[in-house]
């Protein structure tokens, strides 16, 4: 396994978690008790950067 690969594996495993993290905290905004408390950080597009981002390093770390 090449540097790069490597560093492949581990932005893909970090963006995950990030994605994860994201997915907990959008959850429980949505489902917060007053209502009125919306928030100000976009938890479902952090969510999809996430994912993307994860998938594509996926992609390139088995590609090389």
């Amino acid at each position: 396994m090449s540097d790069m690969q490597g560093f492949l594996w581990i932005a893909a495993a970090t963006s995950a978690g990030i994605a994860g993290g994201a997915a907990l905290a959008d959850r429980r905004r949505m489902r917060r008790v007053d209502r009125d408390r919306v928030g100000w950080v976009p938890w479902g597009g952090i969510l999809l950067t996430a994912l993307f981002v994860s998938a594509i390093s996926v992609a390139l770390a088995i590609k090389g």
